[in-house]
């Protein structure tokens, strides 16, 4: 099984505890939590996304792709 990509997660944790000093995991895991709940709570959806695409204008199933 794949490993799951974590980058968002480490860069994320990282935004959270630049220029703290947190003194237990317990605090430090809950400034992670804080500041994604934060940004998430903030985000824009994403609308056409990748308006360019070739699937966007795909309109009929192709013969014996089944």
């Amino acid at each position: 099984m794949a490993e799951p990509d974590r980058s968002g997660v480490r860069g994320a944790a990282q935004c959270a505890l630049n220029g703290t000093d947190h003194r237990s995991h317990t605090e430090q895991n809950a400034a992670i939590v804080a500041y994604v709940r934060r940004r998430d709570a903030r985000a824009d959806p994403k609308t056409a996304f990748a308006p360019d695409s070739s699937i966007r204008s795909w309109t009929e199933y192709p013969a014996g792709a089944a």
